[in-house]
């Protein structure tokens, strides 16, 4: 069973995944039980994520299924397979709630990532010193040793980028960059990462101009995951102020993957991100 009796994004996204094929081959749940010797309701579970599929069962349902495609049924079973691993964030438990954990795990697991922030530097992107100011500037009061377990989650979390495993958009709308010029403490090392990181070979990051205010208006911040080779996006993650939903259902990931296009085209080349922040660090 996924850790603490709840669904992780795991064993969602492979559950989700067993019954897309299922209804496309035409079967019930009552076929893929018997396939697999278990019961119905073992058969509802593994797609509504509430308990983990091995290798075995995924491979014995997508024979029973029809499912021909290498690739999708290596995907599945790799799923499988890593259901139950465990993740670094793990040594964070006290720390990391478990709808951060879900993002993380997207995080980790991802191709490619695309974030829009209207408000802040990307969590991916952030300096410890911005890191801990917006930690500790947030609706709730968060103690001094529980800030800086949670800095230090952040940074670790940033180390996808720097080994280069993974693809990353981020489309930042330029008030977030330039308000921090209030505080020249954080706002020089901050310009300075995003110039450093900017121009890795795998990072992207256009601002989005502050006169392009009816565009940065249509959605509030979200981070969408690719986990193949091709950047499909197969998830997106939508920060509330009390937590975070993960979205998968594929016409609602349409009108993200569509608005995050929109932004993109709108907002400033890479390179004329970087002449801009230049701009603000000579300014400085």
């Amino acid at each position: 069973m996924p850790p603490g009796g709840r669904p992780t994004v795991r064993s969602r996204r492979l559950g989700a995944a067993l019954k897309r094929h299922r209804e496309a081959a035409g079967a019930d749940q009552a076929t893929a039980a018997e396939a697999i010797l278990k019961s119905v309701s073992k058969v509802s579970r593994l797609e509504s994520g509430l308990t983990s599929a091995s290798a075995l069962e995924v491979r014995t349902l997508l024979d029973c299924y029809g499912v021909q495609d290498a690739g999708e049924r290596a995907r599945l079973e790799g799923w499988a397979k890593t259901g139950n691993q465990r993740g670094w964030w793990l040594d964070f438990q006290e720390t990391v709630t478990p709808d951060y954990a879900d993002h993380i795990t997207l995080e980790n697991e991802a191709t490619y990532i695309r974030s829009w922030q209207p408000v802040l530097i990307p969590g991916l992107l952030q300096t410890a010193e911005y890191a801990e100011s917006v930690i500790t500037s947030g609706p709730t009061f968060i103690a001094a040793d529980m800030a800086a377990r949670l800095v230090q989650v952040r940074q670790e979390r940033q180390r996808r980028i720097a080994q280069g495993g993974v693809q990353f958009a981020a489309v930042i709308w330029e008030p977030a960059i330039t308000s921090l010029a209030s505080v020249p403490a954080i706002a020089g090392p901050q310009w300075s990462r995003l110039l450093e990181v900017g121009d890795r070979y795998n990072v992207t990051v256009q601002m989005l101009p502050a006169s392009a205010g009816r565009a940065a208006g249509v959605a509030g911040p979200f981070v969408s995951f690719s986990f193949g080779d091709e950047p499909t996006v197969e998830a997106v993650a939508v920060e509330n102020l009390p937590n975070t939903s993960v979205i998968e259902a594929p016409d609602d990931l349409a009108l993200y993957v569509n608005v995050f296009d929109r932004l993109r085209s709108t907002a400033l080349s890479s390179e004329e991100t970087a002449d801009r922040i230049r701009q603000l660090l000579k300014n400085a």
